[in-house]
C-alpha cells in the first residue's frame, strides 16, 4: 500500500509540472510581449493570475480566501506570507487582485519554461551576494514608484525544518514599506505546507485557505521602527496559524 501510494503521489506530482508548463506553452506568444515592456505588467499580471487559477484548480486544489480588508485596487502595498510551498506563488496570485511584482529566489529561474518568464517579470535575488541585495533594492523601489505592489515572503525562504511553523523575518520587506510609506498586507497561508510541500512523497490535493489579513499602516514610521512593525507583523501571521492547528 505504502509503494502504491508513492507511486500515484509521484504521478500526480509530474502532473502538477505538466499542468504549471502547458498553459505558459500556450499563451507564450501573449507572454512574451507583455513581458517585453513595465508598462504592460499589469496586463501581464492578468494572464499571470488566469495561469494561477489554472494550475490550482488543475492539480486538485480548491482555493479558498477569506478577507478581513479587501486591498484597495489605487493603491500600493507589500505583501508578505508565510513561505511552505511552490504552491504559494500561485495562491498568493489568485487570492491578490492588485498587481504586484515578486522579488523571489533566482534559483526558481531554473524551473524549465516557467523560469523564463519568472526572471522577465520578478526581482531575483540572490541572497549570498550582498550586491544582489542592494539591486533588488533599487528595482524594487523603482517598481513601487510606478505603483505597482511588492510581494516578498519574509522568512527569505522555506523552511527545512517542516515543524518550523513560522520561521523569523527578514528585514528587507519592512524597510521598503517604510521607506515608501506604503502599508503591509499580511497573509496566512494554511494548507500549503500539508498539500505539496518540498517534501517529494508528500500532499494531496483538496482545500487551501488563505487568509488576507488587515493592513499594517506604515504612515510615520521611520526605520528606528523596523523591528517593531517586523515583530508585530510576524506575531499577526503566528497567531493565525497557531490558532487553526489547534482546530
Amino acid at each position: 500500500m505504502h509503494i502504491l501510494r508513492n507511486i500515484l503521489i509521484l504521478l500526480w506530482r509530474i502532473w502538477f509540472y505538466i499542468v504549471m508548463g502547458i498553459p505558459i506553452l500556450i499563451m507564450f506568444p501573449v507572454l512574451l510581449v507583455l513581458s517585453s515592456r513595465e508598462e504592460w505588467y499589469s496586463q501581464f499580471f492578468v494572464v499571470a493570475r488566469l495561469w494561477a487559477k489554472i494550475v490550482l484548480y488543475g492539480s486538485g486544489f480548491l482555493p479558498k480566501v477569506t478577507k478581513e480588508a479587501e486591498p484597495d485596487r489605487k493603491k500600493s502595498y507589500m505583501f508578505v506570507a508565510n513561505h511552505t510551498s511552490m504552491t504559494d506563488i500561485m495562491l498568493m496570485l489568485y487570492a491578490i487582485k492588485n498587481p504586484f511584482v515578486f522579488v523571489g529566489k533566482k534559483e526558481l529561474a531554473k524551473i524549465p519554461i516557467f523560469g523564463f518568464f519568472y526572471k522577465r517579470t520578478c526581482i531575483l535575488v540572490d541572497r549570498s551576494s550582498q550586491r544582489s541585495r542592494k539591486e533588488v533594492f533599487d528595482r524594487a523601489q523603482a517598481r513601487l514608484h510606478d505603483g505597482t505592489s511588492i510581494c516578498i515572503f519574509p522568512e527569505g525562504g522555506v523552511p527545512d525544518d517542516e515543524s518550523v511553523i513560522l520561521d523569523e523575518f527578514k528585514d528587507g520587506a519592512f524597510r521598503l514599506a517604510i521607506d515608501h510609506q506604503i502599508p503591509i498586507v499580511p497573509l496566512v497561508f494554511l494548507d500549503n505546507k500539508k498539500r505539496f510541500s518540498y517534501t517529494f512523497f508528500s500532499g494531496s490535493p483538496g482545500i487551501m485557505r488563505a487568509r488576507v489579513l488587515k493592513e499594517v499602516p506604515t504612515e510615520g514610521l521611520t526605520q528606528e521602527h523596523k523591528k517593531e512593525l517586523k515583530e508585530k507583523t510576524h506575531t499577526l501571521i503566528l497567531k493565525k496559524l497557531e490558532a487553526d492547528l489547534t482546530i
